[in-house]
């Protein structure tokens, strides 16, 4: 078993996700390996800055533009996004998830509520079967309201939409593209490889679930969580039956963090990463291309893996919660406000607008972890870096500051 300290259990996990010492990725080709690099992309529909999705490969890609993750799925079909915990993931992953798909369909494993959508709209599903072979691509605001038979789903409000979206969820359809993030779907076989539109086996599926699950966390416990239950497959019921074998063959490693309560599993493969990290040695293969995180900062996505979830309290010991979804009077700093990533620290947050109508990006407020920040000067010139970077990466023309109160601060990003 491997012992280290927090300090390298955060870099270990920072670097794993390509957010640390700095990007190391450029354009689309990097945008691709950095969306194989996180193992899932969480994708979310709200645009208040930009989606999450496209501020977590920002921050990890060199000119990242937004949207640019669709043309890596749907354009080059090097991914494809599923779930009820909604991700993209590796189109070669497919067989894999095609197995947990149909674990789904016929009620043994996920989603309660998938079966039960095909008993009670089995009719409409096999409309929906027909209309795809006819058309080709079809989206849910393809059929009007008043056409449909209304629905009280979670899912959907017309029992057209229920039936899509439960093509989707069991493998027949897969989405072809996306309008406004919506989605538009082909059958299967019009969209993925043909050599990937198979099943793995089930002890397969298990043991990549598991690894899956590992990498995607850098190190971790298998265990239940809503988004395992929904998104990735249950990778805690695989645990029960083969976690010990795969850990007696050397696939998983035991870690022990220095004033964490459990033992962590991390990939055996990422045994020589460790042993790195506890040497005061960079990994080769995670050098920036441009700046360092300590010569400019990197602002996290809401949903970015390494702090969300209450994540970055374990790893960065700071309290950080996505508050869009709390009234306004419980709301603590800002309906969106984003962690600010200093060298490996997580020191400030922010919460902002974009104006599109007058192409200003909005400083709404600033809050600093230590407020003698404000006075650093080498801080003021790597937040002054990484907000010029997020203003172009936005669209935005101009930068509008006055809601920070330290002076070297505020005169450092005019």
């Amino acid at each position: 078993m491997l012992t280290i300290d927090n300090d390298i259990a955060r870099r270990f996990i920072l670097g794993k996700q390509g957010l640390w010492p700095g990007r190391r990725w450029r354009g689309l080709e990097g945008a691709a390996q950095a969306m194989r690099a996180c193992e899932y992309l969480q994708l979310d529909p709200l645009q208040i800055i930009a989606r999450s999705h496209d501020i977590q490969l920002h921050s990890r890609v060199l000119d990242y533009t937004p949207g640019l993750w669709e043309q890596a799925a749907y354009e080059q079909r090097r991914f494809f996004d599923w779930g009820g915990w909604l991700a993209a993931r590796p189109m070669d992953e497919l067989p894999h998830w095609r197995m947990v798909m149909h674990r789904e369909r016929d009620g043994v494993a996920g989603d309660g509520r998938i079966p039960a959508m095909g008993r009670e709209h089995a009719e409409t599903i096999a409309e929906m079967r027909t209309v795809l072979r006819e058309r080709g691509t079809v989206s849910n605001r393809d059929f009007k309201m008043t056409d449909r038979t209304r629905t009280q789903s979670y899912r959907g409000r017309k029992d057209s939409a229920l039936a899509l979206y439960y093509l989707w969820r069991t493998g027949e359809v897969m989405t072809h593209h996306r309008e406004n993030f919506e989605r538009v779907y082909a059958l299967t076989e019009h969209v993925a490889p043909p050599h990937l539109i198979a099943e793995s086996d089930e002890t397969e599926t298990d043991r990549f679930l598991i690894l899956k699950e590992i990498a995607f966390a850098g190190l971790a416990r298998i265990k239940r969580t809503a988004e395992g239950y929904h998104g990735r497959g249950e990778p805690d019921r695989a645990a029960n039956h083969l976690l010990e074998r795969m850990l007696t063959a050397g696939d998983l490693i035991e870690v022990r963090v220095e004033g964490w309560k459990q033992t962590q599993n991390t990939l055996g493969s990422d045994a020589g990463l460790l042993t790195d990290l506890s040497a005061g040695r960079v990994p080769a293969t995670w050098a920036p291309l441009e700046t360092s995180t300590l010569e400019e900062v990197v602002f996290l996505a809401p949903l970015d893996p390494v702090s969300a979830r209450g994540r970055a309290k374990t790893l960065f010991d700071f309290d950080y919660v996505w508050e869009v979804y709390k009234p306004e009077h419980q709301r603590k700093f800002g309906y969106y406000a984003l962690p600010v990533l200093w060298g490996e620290r997580l020191v400030a947050r922010f919460d902002g607008k974009f104006d599109r109508a007058s192409g200003t990006f909005i400083i709404l407020g600033f809050w600093l972890e230590d407020e003698t920040l404000g006075n650093d000067g080498a801080f003021a010139e790597a937040l002054a870096r990484g907000f010029a970077r997020f203003v172009t990466f936005l669209g935005a023309n101009k930068l509008d500051v006055r809601a920070i109160e330290s002076p070297l601060l505020r005169r450092a990003l005019e």
